[in-house]
């Protein structure tokens, strides 16, 4: 069975544990009598029923209302079993004649021509069966003109043409000159794009406004943490003893005030992300912004904004957990915690020697312990790691997603889930259970407030930040709206082409003064010979 979800699915689908238990058992005997396709349509699956030529109904065991996210992946994109026979022939992996290669899908493109190490070009699908542009949104959506279209059949464009750049100079110059119709914004190019304003917030430079490029930035549906391995006897304590735990647990909120995430953002990320006040993202249901969003054991609320609680308390929580001024009892000397990581080369260099010295202000001495990464996954899964950097992407937009990465039944060591901290807690496992089946409402959200209360005090995890997307995009780039969750947006996108080729024409003006300026010198420097040549001639004439 090559499906990912396929243990998500046998949870929920009814049927379909004993559907992938039959479907496995016959690809293994098409397997051994030489057979290289598997034949599915015979296979009943009692919890699908067909209703007609283009639609299905699936029935699910319990209630679960996160299904209808799955359903949005493309685990659940519809896949013609003659396309998946005709790959299947001999031969047709070894020429690279593969689904992969050349996808077969229902969407409004089609993939005429996939060279990844070059470039690729997506064509409109003649076939595609059609939608339409959204037409509800907001009076902010309105006044950007994103509802324009609204009503309208898509897709607007006829070609997406995607060239592979390797430098990423030559393509932010590129974006410049109007020749790509957006751009991501690079470290070495952010300054010259973006400038950041006294009250923290992006804007373009006069540069950028002048060539009417727009701006659209996003916190992002993720987040980036350091975890603390809760098996560890020094950062977990001993799960029987509840006064060691209580010293671990001071210890750990100790660490997470020293470490300021806001000071790692403006010098590693250019300002691009938000600190995190607990592990659910801005846009996932029961994230909550301002006072009631802050983080309590790291974060005071003072006039109107957040403030990062002063060293002096982390200092105080230091001692209480029995290491004042950071010294080990046990050794008398600074207490030793490790970090693990894989991350290399000179561009790490800095990072990891910021983190040193945010221990550093507590007196702990943190011993970087780097590796490759398979050795770094050995070590999380084996639970060897101390300390660890960790993230995560939404797979869909749900409280869920997130929450279940501090699951006890999840964890790492124990079950090779996700959970990478280890982190158990009984409450918080048992309004898991609860919460993942609540509706969106007032009762899944009292069930998460207690959720992320129960985190923030335990403190699993240094919360990190939510990384901000900052995106740009020309003027004749339409329906530019960021979407962090969907890849499938190019369907709404509008390019007025007459504009931008105007702009290509205006920006792309050969320079033809150094020319006349060379010309200018040849003629120059041509003249004392002229008149060398003129006297030798006049003085032959003699």
């Amino acid at each position: 069975n090559h499906c990912p979800i396929a243990g998500l699915l046998s949870e929920h689908i009814e049927g379909f544990a004993d559907f992938a238990k039959r479907a496995a058992a016959q690809a293994e005997a098409d397997r051994k009598a030489g057979r290289l396709w598997t034949d599915l349509r015979p296979m009943k699956l009692s919890g699908v029923k067909r209703i007609d030529r283009y639609t299905y109904s699936i029935r699910l065991k319990d209630s679960y209302p996160q299904f209808i996210y799955w359903l949005a992946t493309n685990f659940f994109a519809p896949m013609p079993w003659e396309a998946e026979r005709f790959h299947a022939q001999p031969g047709m992996a070894e020429r690279n004649i593969t689904l992969h290669w050349y996808p077969v899908g229902t969407g409004p493109f089609m993939l005429t021509e996939n060279n990844p190490n070059l470039r690729m070009v997506l064509e409109r699908n003649p076939n595609f069966h059609g939608e339409r542009y959204p037409s509800e949104g907001s009076a902010a959506d309105r006044a950007k003109g994103l509802l324009d279209d609204a009503g309208r059949p898509m897709p607007f464009i006829e070609k997406a043409v995607y060239g592979l750049e390797k430098e990423a100079i030559p393509r932010w110059n590129k974006f410049l000159q109007g020749y790509y119709d957006n751009s991501g914004i690079a470290s070495d190019s952010f300054d010259q794009a973006v400038q950041l304003g006294a009250d923290g917030e992006a804007r373009l430079t006069p540069e950028m406004r002048a060539k009417g490029i727009r701006l659209d930035t996003a916190v992002q549906t993720s987040i980036y943490y350091m975890g603390f391995n809760m098996l560890d006897p020094v950062v977990g304590g001993d799960p029987e003893d509840p006064a060691d735990q209580a010293r671990a647990r001071k210890l750990r909120q100790a660490i997470a005030i020293a470490v300021d995430w806001e000071e790692y953002i403006a010098i590693f990320n250019n300002g691009r992300g938000e600190p995190a006040q607990g592990p659910l993202p801005p846009g996932i249901f029961g994230y909550r912004d301002g006072e009631a969003g802050i983080n309590p054991v790291i974060y005071r609320w003072r006039d109107g904004k957040r403030v990062r609680r002063p060293i002096e308390d982390a200092k105080r929580l230091l001692a209480e957990a029995g290491y004042p001024d950071g010294i080990d009892p046990k050794t008398g000397n600074a207490l030793v915690l490790y970090y693990d990581t894989a991350l290399s080369g000179p561009g790490s260099k800095s990072i990891l020697q910021w983190y040193v010295n945010q221990f550093r202000k507590l007196g702990i001495s943190l011993v970087v312990r780097t590796s490759d990464y398979n050795r770094f996954q050995e070590k999380m899964l084996k639970g060897t790691a101390q300390l660890f950097s960790w993230g995560w992407n939404a797979d869909y937009p749900d409280p869920e997603n997130f929450l279940f990465l501090l699951y006890g039944p999840n964890g790492k060591v124990e079950h090779h889930g996700e959970n990478a901290a280890n982190f158990r807690n009984a409450e918080f496992d048992a309004l898991f259970d609860r919460m993942k089946n609540l509706p969106n409402g007032p009762e899944r959200q009292q069930v998460i407030d207690r959720m992320v209360d129960i985190v923030r005090r335990e403190s699993p995890w240094l919360f990190g930040y939510y990384p901000k997307a900052f995106s740009l995009h020309h003027a004749w780039y339409g329906n530019a709206l960021p979407h962090l969750m969907a890849n499938n947006t190019l369907k709404y996108k509008r390019i007025d082409g007459p504009l931008r080729a105007r702009r290509q024409k205006e920006w792309n003006q050969p320079v033809t003064w150094p020319l006349w300026v060379l010309l200018g010198l040849l003629v120059i420097s041509a003249v004392p010979a002229v008149r060398d040549y003129r006297a030798r001639e006049r003085s032959r004439a003699r």
